[in-house]
């Protein structure tokens, strides 16, 4: 190869290894670049990362005050102060939309912290919390709401005018002269699919990216569940306590709240008074217009007692068409002129289609005519149907405890079972009957002859004279025994009452002539317990009368009913009703046999001494009966 050649040999060989060095320096500045295009995509990516893990902090906050039942209005503080700080909003609230007479206008229910609202607050003097703001249809806000969509704006000035659109313009300018966010951004909050609120941001961004958006609406949502689960709770802690008709409270609340303000009350030596209110002819007005208007009426008078209570008192339905206002620290001269006011005003009130409606009033006080609540209730309820029974629409104020006697007791029962219908009794009987008892306080004949005529409803062969004799044999066999006047007194009241459960058996068992089935004899031995417990329990003044009727047919022997209990578990109350019913129905006339003369009665009672009553109970009885004999 000549020198020429080699020359061009090695000519070549250096353009190869420059192409080589040039294509490698190539692929190396590629290379360089895509590596800073990757710092910066993971740089990006980290940014975005970390956002995003402040934003799932920032939303599990939430769901943690969510499940801790914290009140609402501590979630919602919490919630606007979450959002700021290192995500860049500068400000947030939450709006509640509501509407009235005069149209839909916003509160601020809760908004951060910060200098930015303070100073704002300071120009502008009122807080925004604390005003009415204007929810103009064309705004923002109405935009966000209405049509369900996250709104942005850079107009701050249009934002505050629109909610504020009487305030001066140059306190607007004021207001706005120093701020640091770029834009507002509105974000719609519905509950339940119903409009609430708007949750608004002031960020220190100037556009909104698709992921702050996203963002964003998740956020609201959870503020949505916190609002939704919050409403939920004050439903039903709201239920819980208030009665679902009227919305006063009912009688669950009024029981505990009057224990504490009996407690209060003897801390501080100050008495209370009980207003006792009952609706009255309810059951003419369900007959005559339908129930739906005794619910109106009911909830008229409830309505009542809201515009006549003071913020301290205390209104509850305490079922049917019975209320209760308490009264802390009124004695019972200030009690008497509330009632009255409150009478009057359910007198003057007219109700479409009912016309006008009356109810009975009772008053009683505590530390005045008693020390015990139960008993102040009892006297209450008695105060109530002695208005009743004197012509209703009227205030009665109860007498002491020890002035009370079993026979208004008495009156003010059948009074109570007659007016709310709870036996099947015809109404023109009852209209008879109350009649009577309106006068028993002047003769107690007037009360017997009362019970004679119930007791003649599910017993036609009942005689006239009949309860007044059984009332002086129960009350002559308890002196035997030496009761006290207490327990005497129950005894006279459950003897009336004791089988007033019959009214409530079929008529083919009670009057049939034959020997009863079994089933007919197990529903016989119920009348004790729907005497006691469905026809009596609801009267709150007899209570310590319902164990001697309920225990009226338990044998000494155990072999009695309902509660098959012996000997001395069985008042002595019981015994003596027991024993005086036996005598009596041996001595009356019955469908399935003759009546016995009261010899023969006797010696019946005599053979079942030791096993359906108590030994030294019958030989006070066989001598009572003796000596009435001879």
């Amino acid at each position: 190869m000549g020198f020429f050649d080699k020359i061009k040999e090695f000519s070549i060989k250096i353009s190869e290894v420059e192409n080589s060095i040039y294509s490698g320096k190539t692929d190396y500045l590629e290379i360089y670049e895509r590596n800073l295009q990757l710092e910066k995509e993971i740089e990006q990516r980290t940014k975005e990362l970390n956002l995003a893990n402040k934003r799932i902090l920032t939303l599990q906050h939430i769901l943690d005050m969510m499940n801790s039942a914290r009140p609402l209005q501590s979630v919602l503080d919490n919630i606007v102060n979450s959002i700021q700080g290192e995500l860049g909003y500068l400000h947030s609230n939450i709006i509640k939309v509501d509407s009235d007479e005069k149209g839909k206008f916003m509160t601020v229910l809760a908004q951060s912290k910060d200098a930015a609202i303070q100073r704002i607050n300071d120009i502008i003097h009122d807080p925004m919390q604390k005003r009415r703001l204007a929810f103009a249809p064309e705004s923002f806000y109405a935009e966000a709401l209405n049509e369900k969509k996250i709104v942005q704006t850079k107009n701050f000035e249009k934002a505050l005018k629109y909610i504020l659109p009487d305030m001066d313009d140059k306190i607007v300018e004021e207001a706005l002269s120093e701020r640091y966010s770029k834009s507002l951004i509105i974000i719609p909050l519905y509950t339940r699919n119903v409009p609430f609120g708007l949750f608004c941001v002031f960020s220190s961004r100037e556009e909104l990216t698709e992921s702050e958006t996203d963002f964003l609406s998740t956020y609201a949502q959870q503020i949505e569940v916190a609002i939704t689960i919050a409403d939920l709770f004050e439903t039903v802690k709201s239920q819980a306590v208030t009665d679902g008709l009227t919305g006063l409270y009912n009688r669950r609340y009024f029981e505990e709240y009057l224990k504490k303000e009996v407690t209060r009350a003897q801390r501080q030596n100050q008495p209370f008074s009980i207003i006792g209110l009952d609706l009255d002819f309810l059951k003419k007005i369900n007959d005559v217009y339908g129930h739906a208007y005794g619910d109106l009426a009911i909830k008229t008078i409830a309505n009542i007692l809201k515009k006549n209570a003071r913020s301290i008192d205390v209104a509850a339905r305490m079922g049917g068409e019975e209320f209760n206002v308490l009264l802390p620290g009124i004695e019972s001269k200030g009690a008497m002129i509330a009632a009255e006011r409150i009478r009057k005003a359910i007198e003057s009130e007219e109700i479409e289609t009912i016309g006008h409606i009356t109810a009975s009033i009772g008053v009683a006080t505590y530390l005045e005519h008693s020390d015990n609540i139960e008993e102040v209730l009892e006297l209450t309820d008695q105060a109530m149907y002695m208005s009743k029974r004197n012509g209703r629409n009227q205030v009665t104020l109860a007498k002491p405890i020890t002035e009370t006697s079993w026979q208004e007791i008495a009156v003010n029962t059948f009074m109570d079972i007659l007016s709310k219908h709870n036996v099947p009794i015809d109404t023109g009987m009852a209209e008879e009957i109350c009649t009577k008892l309106r006068n028993a306080n002047s003769t107690k004949d007037s009360l017997y002859s009362a019970a004679d005529m119930i007791n003649s409803v599910y017993n036609p062969l009942h005689s006239d004279g009949i309860m007044k004799s059984k009332v002086l044999l129960a009350v002559s066999l308890a002196k035997r025994f030496d009761l006290p006047k207490e327990q005497i007194d129950n005894l006279r009241i459950a003897t009336l009452l004791y089988d007033i459960g019959n009214l409530m058996l079929p008529p083919e068992i009670l009057l049939k002539r034959g020997p009863l089935t079994d089933v007919e004899h197990i529903k016989m031995q119920e009348h004790p317990v729907i005497a006691a417990r469905e026809i009596l329990k609801p009267i709150s003044y007899i209570q310590d009368v319902i164990p001697i009727i309920e225990h009226h047919h338990e044998n000494w022997d155990g072999t009695g009913y309902p509660g098959k209990i012996s000997k001395d578990e069985i008042p002595m109350t019981s015994q003596i009703i027991l024993i005086v019913d036996a005598y009596f129905a041996l001595t009356e006339q019955r469908p399935y046999r003759s009546k016995l003369s009261p010899k023969e009665a006797v010696e019946i009672i005599k053979q079942d001494a030791g096993k359906k009553w108590n030994q030294a109970l019958v030989q006070e009885f066989v001598s009572l009966i003796d000596h009435d004999l001879n």
